[in-house]
């Protein structure tokens, strides 16, 4: 008899908010929808709050909107966190035709979900392959992006500075038991604690029917292009930098400093050229994962950037 492990997606925010001390005096009002992005494919999200959207979140690749939960907790402001394709709840992306996918058709999926969803936010967030999605829609949906915070990403990453994290991600396809798969994350994550990883394994994996356990996100096999968060590139993200150049919106980045980061120096420097009136926060106890290492100081950044 295989031992099924219940999982609620609505019924952990009370370990989130009492792990990191935050009140936690109702169950906060968040609910999922699905936006239809084409014919035969949905994208799916965490609307937080019952007033219009003021921040909209893209997490990292083989991540999930969830990975925003304690973020959303400390910040206390309506938002809507977004799954990218081929992760969480959403469906794939199209099939490969466009000049630099995932980005271009990610960009585009995410502008529908934000126009139905957050037409007026007024801060995207993105981290990660999310961070690189933002850049994408702000160049081809600029409309939508009033104001910006990439969270421990430059168009300066390259498959050097992410091979920790692509090495995690293009690990085994399957797990025997969940106590493996959160061995394998606990090695991979040393500045989380066993009970966040826990809480995002339950959120990001799936118990397959014989006990065995896969993860929710979407794998792409073959030789790697560029890569991040092992999503193939057929562009190098390099090219986004002239997107930092060309706007004049409001612009955070906040920076990991932990040797898990893929920003690098020269990258922070090569942003503040490209964009003189950008600000930089670097956080001394986060890695790459900003939102799982330190969400309460990430929350409080992003109230002081959107007042």
């Amino acid at each position: 008899m295989v031992e099924k492990i219940p999982y609620d997606e609505f019924g952990m925010f009370h370990e989130n908010a009492g792990e990191y001390g935050l009140p936690f005096v109702t169950q906060p009002t968040v609910r999922r929808e699905f936006i239809s992005v084409s014919s035969d494919r949905h994208l799916s999200a965490l609307v937080w709050g019952n007033s219009e959207p003021e921040f909209v979140f893209l997490h990292g690749g083989a991540q999930n909107a969830h990975t925003w939960d304690t973020v959303m907790l400390a910040l206390q402001r309506s938002g809507v966190c977004i799954d990218l394709p081929g992760h969480g709840h959403s469906d794939s992306g199209t099939q490969p035709t466009a000049t630099d996918l995932p980005l271009q058709t990610n960009a585009a999926d995410i502008a529908a979900v934000i126009t139905k969803l957050a037409p007026n936010a007024s801060v995207i967030v993105g981290m990660s392959l999310g961070g690189l999605t933002s850049l994408a829609l702000l160049r081809d949906h600029s409309q939508l992006v009033r104001s910006l915070v990439l969270i421990d990403i430059t168009p300066g990453v390259n498959a050097e500075k992410a091979k920790a994290i692509v090495d995690f991600v293009n690990g085994p396809a399957t797990f025997p038991s969940f106590d493996e798969l959160l061995q394998r994350t606990v090695e991979f994550n040393p500045t989380r604690s066993v009970s966040s990883l826990r809480r995002g394994i339950l959120h990001n994996a799936l118990q397959q029917e014989d006990g065995t356990w896969v993860w929710r996100h979407r794998r792409d096999d073959g030789p790697a292009l560029p890569e991040v968060d092992g999503e193939r590139l057929t562009l190098d993200p390099s090219s986004l930098w002239d997107t930092i150049s060309a706007t004049t919106i409001p612009l955070m980045l906040v920076r990991g400093m932990r040797p898990q980061s893929v920003v690098s120096d020269d990258d922070e420097n090569e942003l503040r050229r490209r964009s003189p009136h950008a600000v930089v926060e670097r956080i001394t106890d986060a890695g790459h994962s900003v939102q799982g290492d330190t969400p309460v100081e990430l929350a409080q950044l992003l109230l002081q950037f959107s007042n």
